[in-house]
């Protein structure tokens, strides 16, 4: 029985993967027809293929390939020169760049929409004013009961969601916290906060509980829209404390890590699991934007590049650059992978 339980979590998690993939890759494919490109495949996954359809009517071959991790739109001219019009290569640079964002942009716009659907679905909204403080709460030598918290160590905020996040972001050690306290604003410096330890790293803890916002339809769109902005924002935030070497390779996870927690979400509730899959393609949509090789935003770079210049840069150097992160992409996939087989096995 147990057995079952887990094959249909690891499922459950494969169409995830396969739903973001599609988006994601949904997102090229469409813009190049917009573009009047010429796509060649459009595939979900890689390796061996298991299924492929050719169009009799585009010629496009659409096919479905054994490793669910990643897929890709193979266009015309893409990686090298044709002499077909309607070619990738011979396209202006602003509909190169239009189609070489789509992918990315899709993600993120999945990622608001269920983020929008899960902030919809809650009886209540969290707002910025403190309500109450906790028991032998830190912050409460500096706070107040009904101080409007705006800034958190000088970024703004605008929903509970927001306060406890950046807390713990930043909270380790004392911040400074803006507030609205009797229709004014005042800056209270050196703010402490409780701390927590998870995987060998500091948070801050929130100590205080916050009021409600009236259910209204005007603040249900600000929190969804907030919360939308704030995960974007967690995502830079876990990429940047990761090279700067507060998170360690640990605190990264692979398809592998993914998959469990996914499945982990579908085990916990429904909501649980739309908000892990929101996070997600968020995290997809803003990974492929960063200007790294063979990612999406350093395609986006060398297009920049060649817009400025009025030519583009020798293909043969833009190959050997991409390869080069392919290669280091791949190396990090499956170093993370392992690290997340090994945590499976020893647990």
């Amino acid at each position: 029985m147990r057995t079952i339980t887990v094959l249909f979590y690891i499922l459950i998690a494969l169409v995830v993967f396969g739903l973001l993939i599609f988006i994601h890759e949904g997102g090229h494919f469409v813009a190049a027809r917009i573009c009047g490109v010429t796509v060649n495949e459009f595939s979900i996954g890689m390796g061996p293929k298991i299924f492929s359809h050719t169009s009799k009517k585009s010629g496009t071959k659409y096919s479905l390939r054994l490793l669910p991790i990643g897929g890709f739109v193979s266009m015309d001219g893409e990686d090298e020169e044709s002499e077909n019009p309607n070619a990738f290569c011979n396209k202006s640079v602003p509909k190169r760049m239009l189609i070489i964002i789509a992918g990315a942009f899709m993600n993120l716009l999945l990622g608001f929409i269920l983020m929008f659907v899960l902030v919809f679905s809650q009886k209540t909204l969290v707002s910025n004013t403190i309500g109450a403080f906790n028991d032998n709460a830190l912050s409460s030598d500096k706070l107040m009961v009904e101080d409007t918290i705006i800034k958190v160590d000088g970024t703004r905020v605008h929903t509970g969601q927001e306060v406890a996040y950046e807390i713990m972001n930043k909270g380790d050690k004392p911040i400074d916290i803006m507030v609205i306290r009797d229709g004014e604003r005042v800056t209270l410096e050196e703010v402490a906060f409780p701390n927590f330890e998870d995987s060998g790293v500091l948070f801050g803890e929130c100590d205080f509980k916050m009021y409600q916002d009236k259910p209204s339809f005007g603040n249900y769109i600000k929190h969804a829209f907030f919360r939308s902005l704030s995960t974007v924002k967690m995502v830079y935030d876990s990429l940047f404390n990761l090279v700067s070497g507060k998170y360690g390779v640990e605190a990264v996870s692979g398809p592998v890590g993914v998959t469990e927690v996914v499945g982990q979400a579908a085990k916990s509730s429904f909501p649980t699991l739309i908000y892990i899959v929101a996070v997600i393609s968020i995290n997809l949509g803003v990974f492929n934007l960063i200007p790294f090789p063979a990612l999406d935003g350093g395609r986006f770079v060398f297009l920049a590049v060649e817009g400025i210049r009025g030519k583009p840069i020798d293909r043969r150097i833009e190959g050997y650059v991409n390869l080069v992160g392919i290669i280091i992409l791949f190396a990090i996939m499956a170093l993370v992978t392992f690290k997340d087989v090994i945590k499976l096995i020893l647990r």
